[in-house]
């Protein structure tokens, strides 16, 4: 199975300081119900994707944009609190006193990161046909971390498309508007580092 990753905006998270100096962050590193284009098939996470991984007590980790070397917290010790509610998979990361969690709360307050990302491989799901184009239904998850990242778009759309149903033929022009759509992005992120 595939590892995938997705992205959305900080909508509700906020950063604040209790208990003295330590800092704890909060936010929805998933929105359910909310279908996102990701080229060639929209996708939902369905309420209740993350229940097991959550009540199995797996070990995930919260990370500083997907990269194991940059460990915020963890589910097993409680320095990361997950909780599905209403609205999606919120996550409270109690920010460990360390140089790159000084720099993360830093960014977060001036406002230059503001989006969060979830890693896991699909366990179940679900694709029905829509008008013109698929829909798949996210319905349970395995959860290995979620992320504070920098680029809060739906970047890695080429692993999940390996997980969608064949489709008969792709045209030419499709394979075109994929292409150009990859040069946009990485032109877009070139662009934003210069």
């Amino acid at each position: 199975m595939d590892k995938e990753k997705r992205h959305i905006k900080f909508e509700s998270a906020e950063l604040r300081f209790s208990d003295g100096d330590k800092q704890t962050l909060e936010g929805y590193a998933s929105v359910f119900n909310v279908a996102t284009d990701l080229g060639r098939f929209s996708e939902t996470i369905e309420r209740g994707a993350f229940s097991n991984s959550i009540s199995e007590n797996k070990d995930v980790r919260a990370l500083v944009d997907h990269d194991s070397g940059r460990v915020l917290g963890r589910t097993k010790n409680g320095t990361l609190e997950l909780r599905e509610d209403k609205r999606g998979l919120f996550s409270r990361i109690h920010l460990p006193d360390t140089q790159d969690a000084r720099d993360l709360a830093t960014l977060i307050e001036r406002g230059d990161l503001d989006g969060m990302s979830f890693g896991f491989t699909v366990e179940r799901d679900r694709w029905e046909k829509q008008e013109d184009r698929q829909m798949r239904y996210i319905e349970e998850v395995n959860l290995f971390e979620v992320s504070v990242v920098a680029f809060p778009a739906y970047e890695d759309t080429e692993v999940a498309l390996r997980s969608m149903p064949d489709e008969p033929s792709v045209d030419a022009d499709t394979e075109s508007r994929k292409a150009r759509f990859k040069k946009m992005l990485l032109d877009f992120k070139i662009k934003s580092w210069q």
